[in-house]
């Protein structure tokens, strides 16, 4: 009959203990693996997270006021007209849903900006969020409304 008194737990194996202080022979004798002085060689002695021994804690060190916008942020994806020259034909609309199409996307995007590296002779039109001063300045000189 099984009872509280003779339960058995068989999942795991007793995990031997650590003998502390038997002398030098042991591999943990004198200063019983603590080393030598200093708080944590104390009885009694609690590491608060982020302790640096010596510095200004880390808990000190990390700015507790304040607002940042950083973890908000929404970039663009920036592609050149050289890419564009290349991943367009005649005729075709640049945006967020062709670049995906065509592979040059994966993942999550807030908008395309378009960067003035190289040259574009196709005559495409845009849907996109930005352009930069250069891509607008070629695309003007190319004939092409921004």
């Amino acid at each position: 009959m099984i009872e509280l008194h003779n339960l058995k737990n068989t999942s795991r194996f007793k995990k031997r203990t650590k003998l502390l202080g038997r002398g030098p022979g042991s591999g943990s004798g004198k200063t019983s693996g603590r080393g030598n002085k200093g708080a944590g060689s104390r009885s009694g002695y609690k590491t608060r997270a982020g302790k640096i021994g010596g510095g200004v804690p880390l808990h000190r060190q990390v700015p507790t006021r304040g607002f940042s916008n950083a973890l908000f942020k929404r970039s663009l994806n920036a592609i050149n007209l050289e890419t564009i020259e290349r991943l367009y034909f005649d005729g075709e609309i640049v945006s967020l849903e062709t670049l995906r199409q065509k592979g040059y996307l994966k993942g999550d995007s807030y908008g395309i900006k378009v960067l003035g590296k190289g040259t574009l002779s196709k005559k495409v039109s845009f849907k996109v969020e930005a352009f930069s001063t250069g891509a607008k300045e070629k695309l003007k000189i190319a004939g092409i409304e921004v």
